[in-house]
């Protein structure tokens, strides 16, 4: 099989760093305001309850698993488009006590899709170390 591709999940990315931060302090700002903004799209508003709906400026999806200081699982389909993907983010202790972060989305329709979803994972995990300083 091609890189980033499985026979469950179709096409999939994943982009992952350590922050020099601790978990906690990286869960609190990704889910923020500021942070679910960053990572899930301008004007969201998220219920963090599985089954809840959201809509942002760019699309809309579904909370399919939210676990407070580990991680979110949530659908996102851009607007106009009939296409879902499966969003992930999560956060987890280094043995060193920093934060590794993750993102990972899954159902992607191509190679080429993949790619362009690294460079925006790529993008956004800049923004957000940014952002923790």
């Amino acid at each position: 099989m091609p890189t980033g591709f499985t026979q469950d999940a179709g096409w999939q990315i994943g982009v992952s760093k350590t922050l020099a931060h601790p978990p906690s302090a990286v869960w609190e700002f990704i889910s923020s305001e500021e942070g679910l903004a960053l990572w899930i799209g301008p004007g969201v508003r998220l219920t963090p309850e599985k089954g809840s709906r959201y809509t942002t400026e760019e699309g809309d999806g579904e909370v399919r698993s939210y676990r407070p200081g580990d991680r979110i699982r949530l659908t996102y389909r851009p607007k106009g488009d009939d296409h879902h993907t499966t969003r992930q983010i999560a956060v987890t202790a280094t043995p060193d006590g920093r934060a590794m972060l993750r993102f990972h989305e899954e159902r992607l329709r191509s190679a080429e899709e993949r790619e362009r979803r690294r460079e925006h994972w790529q993008r956004v995990m800049t923004r957000v170390a940014a952002a923790l300083g």
